[in-house]
C-alpha cells in the first residue's frame, strides 16, 4: 500500500525531500516552496495549506531544539515578536477564502518571497549596529506576518528573516534561530485555525509520505556544513524557481477576471 503510494507520488516526494534539505540548511522550513509545488499539482486547494504547514512543522522542530540547546535564544526579545503572531496566524488560518483569491494571494506571496530570498545575501551581511526595537514594534511585525502566513499556509519565516536583517534586529545566527521558532509556532497556530474550519480536509496518504520525506531531508539539511553547501547560491536558485511558479500562478488566475 505504502509502496504503491510512493510510486504514484514519487516526483512530489522527491521534490519535498530536496526542498527540506535546502531550506533546513539555511534555517527555514520550506513552506513557500511546498506551496509552489502543490499549487502545480491536481491537489485540492483546500488541502494545500494544511499539507505545507505540517511539513513546515516537521522540518523546523529539529532546528528549534538545536538552537535552544545552543542557548541562542534571547527570549525576552523573541517572545514579543512571537506571541502576537500566534492568534493572528490562527485567525488567518481559520478564514475561508475562495479558490481564485487564494491562488492570487499565494502568487503574490511567493513572488515577494522570491525577491526577498534573491536579495538575502546583501541583507545578511551586517552583524553590528543593532538598534533597539521596541516590544510594540516587534509585536506589530509578528502580528502582521502571522496573519498573512496563516491565511496563505506558510510559517512566515521567509518574510520575517529579511525584515529582521533589514532592521539589523540582531546577528544572523540569532535571526535564523528566531525565524525557526516563529515558523514553528505560527505553523502550529495556522494549522489549528484551519482545523477549526468546517471545510478542513487533508489527504493523509500523500501527506504521510511527504512528512517522512521532509523529516529525513530536514535532518540532513540541518547537519550539512557550509563547506559542502553554499546557502546563498541555493537560495538564489530557489528564488528563481519560486518566482517562475508565482508568475505562472498569477498569470493563470488573474486571467480569469
Amino acid at each position: 500500500m505504502i509502496l504503491d503510494s510512493l510510486f504514484e507520488f514519487w516526483p512530489i516526494v522527491l521534490l519535498f525531500f530536496t526542498i527540506a534539505v535546502l531550506y533546513a540548511s539555511v534555517g527555514f522550513g520550506g513552506g513557500s516552496s511546498y506551496l509552489a509545488v502543490l499549487a502545480l499539482t491536481g491537489i485540492a486547494f483546500s488541502e494545500i495549506r494544511a499539507t505545507a504547514l505540517l511539513c513546515n512543522i516537521m522540518v523546523v522542530t529539529g532546528n528549534v531544539y538545536f538552537f535552544h540547546r545552543q542557548k541562542t535564544y534571547n527570549y525576552k526579545k523573541v517572545l514579543p515578536l512571537v506571541l502576537l503572531s500566534v492568534p493572528f496566524a490562527m485567525i488567518g488560518g481559520y478564514l475561508k477564502i475562495s479558490e481564485t483569491f487564494f491562488f492570487i494571494l499565494l502568487g503574490c506571496t511567493l513572488f515577494f518571497a522570491a525577491v526577498s530570498m534573491w536579495g538575502s545575501k546583501k541583507i545578511t551581511s551586517s552583524e553590528s549596529n543593532k538598534p533597539k526595537i521596541s516590544k510594540q514594534t516587534n509585536a506589530v511585525f509578528g502580528g502582521l506576518i502571522g496573519f498573512v502566513s496563516g491565511m496563505v499556509g506558510i510559517g512566515g519565516g521567509i518574510f520575517l528573516a529579511p525584515l529582521l536583517h533589514l532592521t539589523h534586529w540582531d546577528t544572523p545566527k540569532k535571526i535564523a534561530a528566531t525565524a525557526s521558532l516563529f515558523i514553528l509556532v505560527n505553523s502550529i497556530a495556522g494549522l489549528l485555525g484551519q482545523y477549526a474550519n468546517p471545510s478542513f480536509s487533508i489527504d493523509w496518504k500523500l501527506t504521510g509520505l511527504l512528512l517522512i520525506a521532509v523529516a529525513i531531508g530536514g535532518q540532513i539539511g540541518s547537519r550539512m556544513s557550509s563547506q559542502y553547501l553554499k546557502p546563498n547560491q541555493l537560495k538564489k536558485l530557489t528564488a528563481v524557481l519560486i518566482a517562475f511558479v508565482s508568475l505562472r500562478i498569477l498569470w493563470k488566475h488573474l486571467s480569469n477576471y
